[in-house]
């Protein structure tokens, strides 16, 4: 089974590989605002990580200074205690001299390293996910606000489980590089260097034993990047056209229940899956060989060291080593070897949470910067709709070259009504998407009162056209927050009365919580009748200067259609209406009636005129009819023409 174009290829790709350097973006766009908190992580980070070394070279000096015998400090086998103590920078009055007291002293450094310790892991990690919080959130919303932003013909192309992919998953995994991995980055950072620092002021002689597999490490780590960037750009595309699968098929679970092909399904949402499973597993084999790797290298230095300090412990100094090396001190370089090395190794998770985080920024800035057809002037006025008339001139628009509509040209007194009938196909939706600003035309203009729609601003636009299309989209809520949708502070009143319009109120009194009952995702709770009528109740609550009903009727029956067409017929008396029906009944009193074919007007007048041209209008007024018999042959065959082409719109429901 061939999967589908989509399946095949990463649809942000091209948008994806024009990201360069795609962390330093994100820095210097969105962490920049927030660099008190990251500093703050740091500072702390770094005071916290240093607490941390105490403990252990107290220890060693509490070995050496307290635990051997008197004999051994007379000889000067030991140093004193003052005399190891040194990076506490006390002066020598401060420090205790009998064993007693160095005990409790000892004590009460490492008790203090501790509780400090405490406090700054705690500012540390208030800052850092701070950081990282404030960055995700602002991330998210950025780029949903950018996607939403662009014109149609975008969504049309991409998969709505890719772009859930990038606005979930890719910023979520942005926040744990954020958060855990530059936490990690600076502790580590710190224990590396402040340890090695102690390490060679103890024996900078066994410091470069302990510190011999670091170029190993160095260049294995490097390697490990080079390999696993691309195959963690792959596996985000893969989740992608993972979830765009599943989307499709949970928003298609009716028609796959009705069809059957449950079998079918599975078996794709199996491939696309394996598909993820592959890709991810390749990373996981080029992870689980890094990382053992890593902690073998580490082992050789912790061995190396272990066995070079023991023989001088207890031999002297071994081969070319000179000087002297005591048991705490020993101690100390054992376990701050084990200390130094695992970080090291550590930085290859850092790095591999810093790949994921690339691949993850590269896919966010691509959808981010995802060119838009639809061109916005910063100099727009709003729009003043005062008669409502409106006027296409010369309007051409085409989507891959390939044209849609040709030169439409009319013009609509304000407070008309204006109808566009013909077949499927002919670009009827397109042509009022158009007034809409869902789309740019290529040639001509498009005006409201005299102002081109290009020239006003977009909310000024759409605020003052109410649009009604023939897929009734309810949002996951409420009866009362879908009819109040872009009207938000409605009273209940012109909420009941716009229900009431619509002829919704009837039937929404008789649910269960009236205005107040929760209709499912997409209104699934209620027909086909009752969603067009809550759209149509949104329309009328929005009371707009101009109205588009694009097949405001399908979905219902037609004595449900006989009521809202009376209350329409209301709504539209005194503002410019614009009607697209396949139903021509219901638009026959429309004052003008535009015939589309192939994009272009064919035919244009009232409804008695246009069936006196004995044209396209007619032939179809006489299939609604039922007057099949009296067609003529050229519009039978014209018609079966028609159905049998597959034309790519901009948009899967125009007509």
């Amino acid at each position: 089974m061939s999967a589908p174009d989509w399946e095949e290829d990463d649809p942000f790709e091209e948008q994806r590989d024009k990201i360069e350097n795609p962390m330093k973006r994100l820095f210097l766009e969105y962490g920049w605002k927030y660099k008190f908190q990251v500093v703050v992580g740091i500072l702390a980070s770094i005071f916290a990580r240093v607490l941390d070394l105490l403990p252990p070279l107290m220890l060693g000096i509490a070995v050496d200074a307290i635990f051997v015998s008197e004999a051994q400090r007379q000889a000067g086998e030991v140093p004193a205690f003052s005399e190891q103590i040194p990076l506490v920078l006390l002066p020598d009055s401060w420090l205790p001299t009998a064993q007693v007291e160095q005990f409790w002293f000892t004590i009460a450094v490492i008790a203090a390293a501790f509780g400090l310790g405490a406090g700054f892991h705690w500012v540390r990690n208030w800052g850092f996910n701070a950081f990282a919080q404030n960055i995700q959130h602002d991330v998210r919303t950025d780029t949903y606000d950018e996607m939403q932003r662009l014109n149609m013909d975008f969504f049309a192309d991409k998969q709505t489980g890719e772009m859930m992919s990038i606005l979930s998953n890719d910023v979520n995994r942005l926040e744990r590089f954020l958060n855990d991995g530059m936490n990690s980055t600076f502790r580590l950072s710190v224990m590396v260097v402040g340890i090695g620092v102690i390490l060679f002021w103890i024996n900078w002689q066994l410091a470069l034993v302990a510190l011999l597999p670091v170029p190993v490490i160095a260049g294995f780590t490097y390697m490990f990047i080079r390999i696993i960037q691309p195959k963690y750009a792959e596996v985000r595309s893969t989740v992608g056209k993972m979830n765009s699968r599943l989307e499709n098929n949970l928003g298609g679970i009716q028609v796959i229940k009705s069809a059957n092909t449950e079998d079918y399904e599975s078996e794709r949402v199996d491939d696309v899956s394996f598909d993820y499973f592959d890709a991810n597993w390749d990373a996981i084999e080029t992870r689980i060989k890094f990382f053992p790797g890593l902690r073998a290298l580490a082992g050789v230095g912790f061995v190396l060291t272990f066995i070079v300090g023991g023989l001088w412990v207890f031999q002297g100094p071994p081969g070319p080593f000179s000087g002297e090396l005591s048991v705490g001190m020993f101690v100390v370089f054992i376990l701050y070897t084990q200390r130094f090395i695992w970080p090291m190794a550590q930085f290859g998770q850092i790095i591999n949470m810093y790949q994921r985080a690339r691949a993850s920024s590269a896919r966010i800035f691509g959808l981010m910067d995802e060119p838009s057809r639809l061109k916005q002037d910063p100099n727009a006025q709003p729009l003043v709709v005062q008669e409502g008339d409106v006027e296409y001139d010369g309007v051409t628009f085409g989507y891959d070259e390939e044209d849609i509509v040709t030169d439409i040209d009319f013009e609509v007194p304000g407070g008309d009504t204006l109808a566009l009938v013909g077949p499927t196909g002919a670009g009827k939706s397109t042509v009022l998407k158009l007034l809409l600003r869902m789309y740019d035309v290529d040639e001509g203009a498009i005006r409201i009162d005299g102002q081109d729609v290009r020239e006003v601003t977009l909310p000024s636009l759409r605020r003052s056209i109410g649009y009604v299309g023939q897929s009734s989209y309810l949002f996951y809520g409420t009866v009362r927050e879908n009819i109040t949708y872009g009207t938000f502070k409605a009273d209940h009143d012109s909420v009941v009365e716009a229900a009431k319009a619509a002829e919704a109120h009837e039937f929404i009194q008789n649910l269960p919580e009236g205005y107040d009952t929760e209709i499912g995702e997409r209104g699934v709770k209620l027909s086909g009748g009752q969603r067009q009528r809550i759209t149509i109740a949104r329309a009328v609550l929005k009371d707009p200067d101009i109205l588009i009903l694009d097949e405001a009727t399908s979905d219902v029956d037609t004595e449900t259609e006989m009521l809202i067409q009376r209350s329409l017929d209301k709504l539209t008396a005194d503002r410019t209406t614009f009607a697209i029906a396949h139903r021509l009944s219901t638009i026959k009193d429309a004052d003008t009636i535009l015939v589309l074919e192939d994009g272009e007007i064919v035919e244009r007048g009232t409804h008695e005129e246009l069936i006196g041209n004995d044209g396209l209008y007619a032939h179809l007024w006489g299939v609604q009819a039922g007057e099949i018999d009296e067609l003529p042959e050229e519009f039978i065959q014209r018609a079966a023409k028609r159905t049998s082409e597959v034309d790519v719109d901009v948009d899967a429901d125009d007509d």
